[in-house]
């Protein structure tokens, strides 16, 4: 038996600018390269992430603000709300983050991600 192995905590995120397909797949990719992350589920608003330590939930918070998501822990009650709160800013479609084809043209929201 290994004693090396720590217990996991599970934490909640809530994330802002999350509006479409798009922003999950990249807020898990985000979340993905975070070393000592493992993404237990990824909704608009929100994920669950696995991690060893404090540490690790702050590295994700950061990569999560980076690519335009700012986020933050939660409890599990405030979850629930803050994925079923519209949000505005940030991501691919709120204006944070310009990465979509149709950013260029000054078109906000219209790219592949929103249709």
């Amino acid at each position: 038996m290994s004693t090396t192995t720590g217990t996991n905590q599970s934490t909640t995120l809530a994330i802002d600018g999350m509006t479409c397909g798009h922003c999950v797949q990249a807020v898990t990719k985000a979340l993905s390269a975070v070393p000592g992350v493992k993404v237990r589920s990824v909704a608009v608003g929100s994920a669950v992430i696995e991690t060893a330590d404090g540490w690790a939930t702050g590295k994700a918070v950061n990569a999560l603000d980076q690519a335009g998501y700012p986020a933050k822990a939660v409890g599990d009650s405030a979850a629930m709300a803050a994925a079923s709160t519209p949000k505005s800013g940030g991501g691919c479609c709120g204006g944070a983050r310009r990465s979509m084809p149709d950013a260029a043209a000054g078109t906000k929201g219209t790219g592949a991600c929103c249709g």
